[in-house]
């Protein structure tokens, strides 16, 4: 699989009612992820940890919920995202060069290698390695 990047949307709690508006402006799959029991609490288990909206037309927009305390405030972040190990990684190490990393890149819990940086110009990325399945 090529490695992509794609526009990441953050929200404050009204990501999936986004993602249906972006859905019926550009059609598509939508897929979504609610923080189920990965939530810090009760509250937020319908909360979005991920939504991926692929058009026919090939756009990819990506979104999450975030919290007052994750250092995100509703945005964009740039993703990088495929399965070539050492590109994304080489892509990492350079960005991450004078950046302030959120979260290493490392093995996650949906057993990707995930991390989150703010570089040097203050734009914020994301790195998701897939897991080889």
């Amino acid at each position: 699989m090529p490695s992509f990047l794609n526009p990441y949307l953050h929200f404050r709690s009204n990501t999936r009612e986004a993602m249906d508006f972006y859905r019926s402006v550009f059609g598509g799959d939508l897929q979504v992820t609610p923080f189920g029991d990965m939530a810090r609490e009760p509250s937020q288990k319908d909360l979005v940890m991920h939504a991926s909206l692929t058009a026919p037309n090939g756009f990819h927009l990506m979104a999450a919920d975030t919290f007052d305390d994750d250092g995100r405030s509703p945005g964009m972040t740039i993703s990088l995202s495929g399965d070539d190990e050492a590109e994304l990684r080489g892509y990492w190490d350079k960005l991450a060069e004078g950046a302030s990393v959120a979260m290493p890149l490392e093995k996650a819990p949906w057993g990707d290698s995930f991390g989150m940086l703010t570089d040097k110009f203050g734009v914020p990325w994301m790195v998701n390695i897939a897991a080889m399945r």
